[in-house]
């Protein structure tokens, strides 16, 4: 509040707008004989903080009218100010003290100290300077409590939607709430005249860096007491399902022997799945053409079922078409209609995408369930072409903890049954039609269940290289027994060790044609005592995970080939290599070995160590950052060869390979000119010396240097793709490497993270890029 001479009088002034009216009103009640707000009429007593005296006052007296009050500020003998107000007497009221501002004539500001005080005895003041009977304290703190009740759980809905309020916002509206007297602070305004808004956008370094000291650092709380259980509360949404089919419009027909024909609904629904695929290798293959035929005959109408004989006379090319341009049409929308789109899919994430893990928000790998369509499978597969059925409701599990909200399904549908289960980390199952496998709804790479179980494989794959030697000289041992199946598990152990083979797993005859080391058949491996300069040669050509071919050509120890030859006798092609052999018996005799070893976890170790050794051989100190990821990339390329992780060439990789050596040529040419301006800037330096034409020659050389790097790092970028052209490092990378290797390999030398793991990955690996110190050795 201040008080300041305006020439008419004394005029109070306010920062609130709601205050000042406050006061008007307690006013004209004490003019009424009324209390009102403030509880009781008011009058003000003032004294000076100074003795020295004040020259600008005539009379030592000043009047003035305020909110059709007239009063009076008088200074006394003692130096103190007196206000007066007409019509109240001095004994109506006493004031609590507070400071205030007064302009003299002279434009000079003193603070006055005013005396307010409250007469009424049964009244106190609040924080405004309010006074509240206790009547109404108890009606606030019923209030209060009836507001708590709900805490809880508006912030449970406020963690799910993403809405979470920061405690920093509360404090300043609580602040400025408090400060109503003061005068408002003068915005801050930058060298260009504009004002400094404050750091409040998402993108700002000091945001970010809030976002991740508030993320869950879940890894330094400790290992959790019950092994088997993974978590106490969950709460989430339940699964979002894809919209209803809609219908094509008229003006689209789908044309059966040259005529066209209106299908039922069901039917067109799948005949536009085919439609879609109508371009795609895939419908070319007869596997693909008779399982689709025979599942589409399933969902037509008795009249479509007369009519459509053959899938040879089916038209489909207008449906193709009309997809086609709903396609282009969508590329070719208006910025403001793509973005309309994103922020529509940025809702549904903050809905369905986030669920309550622990009190703590995670976010779901994936929330949608997938929709109606084709199977392709991999490679060959017996099944492609077949019909992915639409999931509803009634088909999938949710799970979630007791005292939570239960997902809401979709209007008139009900979940096929609701379970409590906190011994296992998915959201929420149901088992697809074709394959008949369980699809789950888990939680994100970067949460927390995935994490812990990521970091628990890799410590198993660590302490393996404690007992590694033992296991190796236990399974040599077996090469000579003279029982078979002790035999065969020697062997299958030095395959899975030496080689980092799967260990196979027995599949049902419906399923595409891959194995794994114990269901290998005989027809899959070829003995050669002498092969290419090398001794006991092992050739391996068959299909593995995902219908990929491995072929190899591996030098054996003696004992191992022999007890091949021996495995292979008197058994047809077909036959299986280690028939006395199972992937459970395996695994469970590498468990006696080691507590918690099994095939897998030896993979993961060979990937690891590899990546290790690979790492301490390629990189030196002195390289540059591109020549350092060209190391790493090579090192990771050794362990997807190690585990025969392959991929089939982009299909854009001979464009950009053409638009590399594109920039190259051009690179080459800008250094050669570079290099002609250098000789020329360093003649007419020798021709006329001085100082502008010495740091001209530098400019020319920093920029020749300038160049010359650039096309080394473009040289580098065709060699690492040329290399990697068919080798997928992602897998590995992702799966079998443990993350620290890598984390304390970019801290030893100096390369950003960023380099090698990209924003996602560095999200799954939180941990490891916390933890790991540069010296770390797997």
């Amino acid at each position: 509040m201040r008080l300041e001479d305006s020439g008419n009088g004394l005029k109070r002034t306010t920062s609130d707008p709601e205050r000042d009216t406050d006061r008007k009103k307690t006013k004209k009640s004490h003019l009424n004989g009324t209390t009102d707000l403030n509880g009781g009429s008011n009058d003000m007593e003032s004294k000076s903080k100074s003795n020295k005296e004040d020259n600008g006052w005539k009379k030592n007296e000043k009047k003035g009218i305020n909110s059709g009050q007239e009063f009076t500020i008088k200074k006394e003998k003692d130096g103190s100010y007196k206000k007066s107000i007409k019509g109240l007497s001095d004994s109506s009221v006493k004031n609590c003290i507070k400071e205030e501002s007064v302009k003299d004539s002279s434009g000079t500001e003193k603070n006055i100290p005013m005396k307010e005080e409250n007469a009424v005895g049964n009244k106190t003041l609040d924080k405004d300077h309010h006074q509240t009977s206790h009547s109404d304290k108890k009606r606030h703190k019923d209030h209060k409590s009836e507001r708590g009740k709900d805490k809880k759980d508006k912030k449970k809905e406020k963690l799910l939607n993403g809405t979470v309020q920061e405690k920093s916002s509360r404090n300043e509206k609580r602040k400025h709430h408090n400060v109503d007297d003061e005068e408002p602070k003068k915005k801050k305004v930058s060298k260009g005249g504009r004002e400094d808004k404050g750091r409040t956008g998402k993108n700002s370094k000091e945001e970010k860096k809030k976002d991740e000291n508030s993320k869950w650092k879940w890894w330094e709380e400790g290992n959790n007491s019950n092994p088997g259980q993974k978590w106490t509360t969950l709460e989430h949404r339940g699964p979002l399902f894809p919209p209803e089919y809609e219908p094509l419009p008229n003006n689209v027909s789908f044309y059966y022997g040259g005529e066209p024909m209106k299908l039922s609904l069901a039917a067109e629904e799948v005949a536009t799945f085919y439609a879609k695929m109508l371009e795609h290798e895939y419908t070319t293959k007869e596997a693909f053409q008779k399982n689709f035929f025979t599942d589409w005959k399933e969902v037509m109408s008795d009249d479509d079922k007369k009519t459509i004989k053959k899938l040879s006379k089916c038209d489909f090319s207008e449906l193709h078409k009309y997809f086609v341009n709903k396609s282009e049409e969508k590329k070719n929308m208006s910025k403001e209609e793509k973005q309309a789109l994103k922020e529509e899919g940025i809702k549904l994430t903050e809905e369905y995408g986030y669920c309550l893990l622990d009190g703590h928000r995670e976010k779901i790998g994936n929330f949608r369930v997938e929709p109606p369509g084709l199977f392709r499978g991999r490679g060959e597969h017996p099944k492609m072409g077949k019909l992915k059925k639409r999931i509803q409701p009634k088909d999938v599990i949710i799970n979630c903890s007791k005292d939570s909200k239960i997902p809401a399904p979709p209007s008139g549908k009900k979940w096929k049954r609701v379970q409590h289960d906190n011994t296992v980390t998915w959201l929420a199952s149901w088992v697809e039609n074709v394959q008949k496998h369980t699809k789950y709804i888990m939680l994100n790479p970067s949460s927390k269940l995935k994490g812990e179980k990521d970091w628990q494989k890799y410590e198993v794959a660590r302490s393996l290289k404690l007992e590694v030697d033992s296991i190796r000289h236990k399974y040599q041992q077996d090469w000579s027994s003279r029982e078979m199946k002790t035999r065969q598990r020697g062997v299958a152990l030095y395959f899975i060790d030496k080689l980092a083979l799967r260990a196979g797993n027995e599949k049902e005859d419906d399923t595409a044609d891959t194995v794994g080391c114990c269901s290998l058949r005989v027809e899959h491996i070829s003995l050669h005592e002498s092969l290419d300069g090398q001794e006991w040669v092992v050739e391996f050509d068959f299909l593995g995970k995902d219908s990929i071919r491995y072929y190899n050509k591996v030098p054996v120890e003696k004992r191992v080939f022999k007890s091949l030859k021996i495995f292979m006798e008197n058994k047809d092609p077909e036959d299986d290599l280690f028939d006395r052999i199972s992937t459970t018996y395996l695994n469970k005799k590498l468990n006696e070995y080691m507590s918690g070893l099994t095939a897998k976890v030896f993979r993961t170790f060979n990937a690891s160590t590899t990546l290790q050794d690979q790492l301490s051989k390629l990189t030196k100190e002195d390289m540059t950052v591109e020549e350092k990821i060209l190391s790493y990339n090579r090192a990771n390329r050794a362990v997807a060869i190690l585990c025969n992780h392959q991929r089939a060439a982009p299909k854009t990789f001979e464009k950009s390979m053409q638009l590399l050596q594109e920039k190259i040529q051009k690179k080459k040419e800008q250094i050669e000119q570079a290099k002609k301006e250098l000789k020329k800037a360093k003649k007419a330096h020798k021709e006329h010396p001085s100082d502008r034409s010495k740091k001209l020659i530098e400019q020319k050389e920093n920029a020749v240097r300038r160049l010359e790097e650039q096309l080394k790092k473009l040289e580098l970028q065709v060699t690492d793709r040329e290399e990697n052209k068919v080798i997928a490092l992602g897998t590995s990378k992702l799966n079998y490497l443990d993350p620290r290797i890598s984390v304390a390999w970019c801290k030893k030398y100096n390369v950003p993270i960023e380099k090698i793991y990209n924003k996602t990955q560095r999200e799954k690996f939180a941990w490891a890029i916390d933890m790991t110190d540069a010296d770390f050795q797997f």
